[in-house]
């Protein structure tokens, strides 16, 4: 029975994890669908190096993104300080700084299907709804954002899981101090390293498998349910 009891810091890597990529979500999501849709839609001078610059921390090494966050949003870092001593934000060794670092490595997992499923949309249907008086921004919201949700919505399950489970970036970034930047990642990390943590580690390991996969479980279910209304919609 010991085994389902989850400990007081096994909980807190728990929620925090949640916490952390719930938030890096609700930030870096509608970046991710706006600069989809820029490139998907738009040629312009430095295109491709644009697009290069949003997809790098797939290829780059999640440690060298952690050192460049702490570098520039680290307290002595030149946007990090200014945040610091204007408005009072701190991101190195906290969570928000883990929310940060979760965000930045999930934003080219959200552009990728984001931007594919712009693409799929018939831009003749934005210039029809553009001729019958509809403005640019409402012809996106009615016509193009629709038809393009079930990539936004696999794009934000991609964010998600990536968020949950990111390591690499945030324990240099902002360490693994518990309570406060130790997910559920850094607690089995942590686990691992214990004398006599196997335990905790299978535990841990179960409780990540089980979140992943009931989010994606859920995830299905709205793609179902979305895809059912689209249909009604069209019938």
């Amino acid at each position: 029975m010991d085994f389902f009891n989850l400990q007081p810091g096994e909980w807190q890597a728990l929620l925090l994890t949640l916490k952390v990529a719930s938030a890096a979500l609700a930030v870096a999501l509608p970046l991710a669908v706006l600069m989809a849709f820029v490139l998907a839609r738009y040629r312009f001078t430095g295109h491709g190096a644009v697009n290069a610059l949003v997809h790098l921390p797939l290829v780059l090494p999640p440690v060298v993104t952690g050192y460049v966050l702490l570098l520039t949003f680290g307290r002595k870092g030149p946007v990090g300080s200014f945040l610091d001593s204007v408005f009072g934000v701190t991101f190195a060794f906290n969570w928000t700084g883990a929310a940060l670092a979760a965000g930045v490595m999930a934003f080219p997992l959200m552009v990728r299907p984001i931007r594919i499923s712009f693409e799929a949309v018939d831009p003749k249907l934005e210039e029809a709804a553009k001729s019958l008086g509809a403005h640019r921004l409402t012809a996106f919201l009615t016509v193009t954002l629709p038809l393009a949700l079930p990539g936004i919505l696999g794009g934000a399950i991609l964010g998600f899981a990536k968020a949950m489970g990111e390591f690499g970036a945030t324990i240099t970034f902002v360490s693994n101090i518990p309570g406060e930047t130790r997910t559920l990642s850094l607690a089995l990390y942590t686990a691992t390293q214990t004398p006599g943590g196997e335990l905790a580690a299978f535990r841990l390991t179960l409780i990540a498998a089980f979140v992943a996969f009931a989010a994606l479980i859920a995830s299905e279910a709205l793609a179902r349910r979305l895809r059912a209304r689209m249909g009604g919609g069209h019938a």
